[in-house]
């Protein structure tokens, strides 16, 4: 991973300057943001409005402030704010609708996960309109929330007064006749219709009776009340939100979530796309969440409305049972035996009192009432006032820098990695050791590629340019592969690469130079009959050579005739000899080629072997299998990772000991190698005798030099 990273370094280095110049240039023009923001504090619980037993204004509830942050970013709300006299309209905005959309899309409300704090904030270009909106948008929920609590109470205020006028009729009304009847038979026969059992019960009954009559106006308040909200959308899902929190909307309520949450989901796509067919799209399925869920809470509301009639009715049906049963006492038999005077004024002062309770429980009531309208709007608290921002929000330009930074890191690293996922080639020494699970023995750096520097001067460089860079790294192998483990045992090594163009024959011819400067007796064999070279490397006839001795046309006695010698002292060429159809038939056909090896090797310190690639051929493999090493030529940035592993899969298959690899070709300023063969030599110059003496000193060598066995 390091290596990859380390190869990719600049196109990591790229990648992160790019998106820093990207981010820098987005820093630079984009308008900066202001951000204002106000939070408000929404109690929960208010007083009640009816029964002890009904509901409250606000309940308790764990979604209620989230309904009320819905609330802030509804279109009424909005739209009243935007109407506000103070309210700056922005110039590029003219048309009404498209505001309200506008500032529903920028205006941020969070509730606070650990207080009940509502903050509602709002980014635009210019500080003071962002404060100046903000303020608005409290301002029109308060005032909203205040309308609406004022004109609930207003109606069931309304509907307790009608009732109240017309029971006060009706109480003067009985409180006359009452009078009436005392002053036609005098007082003092009335003195003591207290003391009478049957009177007392009667008493009773009627105070039954007058609650009986409070409940069914109370049920009748509610059930007109509900009717009301049917009519006021804001009224109506204020409604539904409190019976939900009460546990009263529970049937529906897991479907209306999970629509409310699908109408969430849709708006967010909605102001995240440009397209006008996906927005069509987008608006009709939001059109229809909305009746989805306008349905089910018109279901609820109608059942409710049904509920509220159905207990009014009940009432209604208790009150005239309970009336019912007075008359019938009234008229009872021991009432009868009384005296008609103090009956019938019993009677009077029974529907009298009865009366009397009645409107004073229906004037308590509208002074609650009252008292609440008065203080409707009490339980919304601003705790800060929106104020215009001294400096912007957006963008940030240290955090935005830092993000860059980053992305453009990993962007870098994700593109290094897949260019390298890309590359099938090696790009190291420890890469293509870890292939071919051998050693890399040497280095060979790139030659210059010119008119001068012909195929024969290259494969040669070892001795026409002695003090060269080139000629060096083929030293540094052979002093690899001299003094290496199999010093006393590799003296057939098979020279091979995995494809063709990898540099196997001017490698051969190099390094058998090298090492017959080092004092050994060295043979090329050239056993590739497909493509040889060797005998136009060195200048020789191609015939007759190893073919012909190989194949039987010429025995052993003949061999010494076809190993023809060349320039250079202690190096002898056996030729490849005449072409042959079938290479591979030739070299595993009896004991030949390995008995020429044999006889060979009594003759000489080493043998190099030119064979032809491994992948294509079959050749090197039957060369590996007979002789004591096999040495791989590798190309830099050419040869393949899946050529190295079907190489290495052949030879080892075959029995083959691979004693390393080469790298060939590779370019100058490679690091990855270049441990190989930088700093291989220094050149001094010393006067001796008044001529100069060039000395060239092998500086980075693998192995020490052995005695007995010197080095040019």
């Amino acid at each position: 991973m390091g290596q990859i990273i380390w190869r990719g370094r600049w196109l990591i280095l790229f990648a992160t300057v790019s998106v820093l110049a990207a981010t820098s240039v987005y820093l630079n023009v984009a308008t900066p943001m202001y951000t204002s923001t106000s939070k408000i504090y929404v109690e929960q619980e208010g007083p009640r409005i009816l029964m002890e037993t009904e509901g409250r204004v606000m309940t308790q509830s764990n979604n209620y402030l989230y309904t009320q942050a819905e609330l802030l970013r509804s279109e009424p709300i909005l739209t009243r704010a935007l109407n506000y006299p103070s309210m700056k309209q922005p110039e590029t905005i003219s048309n009404v609708n498209y505001s309200v959309g506008y500032l529903k899309r920028n205006l941020d409300i969070q509730v606070g996960k650990k207080d009940d704090i509502i903050s509602v904030s709002l980014d635009s270009p210019d500080p003071n309109e962002a404060a100046q909106r903000v303020n608005a948008v409290v301002d029109s929920y308060i005032s909203y929330h205040e309308t609406r609590i004022r004109r609930t109470l207003g109606e069931v205020t309304r509907i307790l007064r009608t009732e109240e006028a017309k029971h006060r009729r009706e109480l003067l009304e009985k409180n006359k006749t009452m009078a009436d009847f005392k002053k036609e038979i005098g007082l003092f026969a009335l003195e003591n219709e207290r003391g009478n059992m049957v009177l007392q019960g009667l008493d009773r009954l009627s105070t039954f009776v007058t609650e009986a009559q409070l409940a069914t106006i109370e049920n009748k308040a509610i059930y007109e009340s509900t009717k009301a909200m049917v009519t006021d959308p804001a009224s109506l899902k204020q409604f539904i939100e409190a019976q939900r929190a009460k546990g009263v909307y529970i049937a529906p309520g897991s479907d209306r979530a999970e629509l409310e949450s699908k109408l969430d989901r849709l708006e967010r796509f909605r102001q995240a796309t440009s397209d006008q067919t996906e927005l069509k799209t987008l608006d009709t399925e939001i059109d229809n969440v909305n009746k989805r869920i306008a349905d089910l809470d018109a279901r609820f509301i109608q059942a409710k409305l049904g509920e509220a009639q159905q207990q009014y009715l009940a009432a209604k049906e208790k009150e005239d049972r309970v009336t019912k049963h007075f008359e019938e006492q009234r008229q009872h038999q021991q009432v009868l035996e009384l005296n008609e005077q103090l009956a019938e004024y019993a009677i009077l002062q029974s529907d009298w009192e009865q009366k009397r309770e009645l409107c004073n429980g229906l004037r308590q009531r509208i002074e609650q009432l009252s008292v609440i309208e008065d203080a409707g709007a009490l339980n919304i608290s601003i705790l800060e006032v929106a104020r215009p921002a001294h400096a912007p929000s957006k963008p940030q330009k240290a955090t935005s820098m830092a993000i860059a930074l980053v992305l453009g890191s990993m962007l870098g690293g994700a593109l290094a990695l897949f260019r390298d996922w890309l590359d099938p080639r090696p790009h190291s020494a420890q890469e293509i050791s870890a292939i071919l699970s051998a050693p890399l023995v040497g280095v060979v750096p790139s030659m210059p590629r010119s008119r001068w520097q012909t195929v024969g001067i290259r494969a040669k460089m070892v001795h026409v340019h002695t003090t060269s860079s080139t000629a060096e790294a083929y030293r540094a192998i052979r002093t690899a592969v001299s003094f290496g483990v199999l010093i006393y045992k590799a003296k057939t090594i098979v020279i091979t690469s995995p494809a063709q163009g990898d540099g196997k024959t001017t490698l051969v011819s190099n390094l058998a130079i090298a090492m017959a400067q080092g004092g050994e007796r060295v043979l090329v064999a050239d056993a590739d009959f497909r493509n040889p070279m060797q005998h136009r490397i060195f200048n020789i006839s191609k015939a007759p050579g190893l073919s012909s001795v190989v194949a039987g046309t010429r025995g052993l006695d003949k061999l010494d005739e076809a190993i023809q010698p060349s320039s250079i002292a202690g190096l002898d060429i056996l030729p490849s000899g005449p072409g042959a159809r079938n290479p591979s038939r030739i070299l595993n056909t009896g004991h030949s080629f390995a008995n020429t090896m044999t006889h060979l090797c009594s003759k000489y310190d080493r043998i190099l072997i030119d064979s032809p690639p491994v992948v294509p051929f079959a050749d090197s493999c039957v060369l590996a299998a007979i002789c004591d090493a096999t040495l791989l030529v590798v190309r830099a940035e050419k040869s393949t990772r899946m050529e190295l592993q079907q190489a290495r899969d052949a030879l080892l298959g075959v029995g083959a000991h691979i004693l390393g690899a080469v790298a060939n070709d590779v370019p100058r300023r490679n690091d990855l190698y270049g441990r190989y063969y930088h700093r291989y030599r220094y050149r001094r110059v010393e006067k001796k005798s008044g001529h100069h003496r060039i000395l060239d000193v092998a500086a980075n060598t693998r192995h020490h030099v052995r005695s007995g066995n010197p080095t040019s």
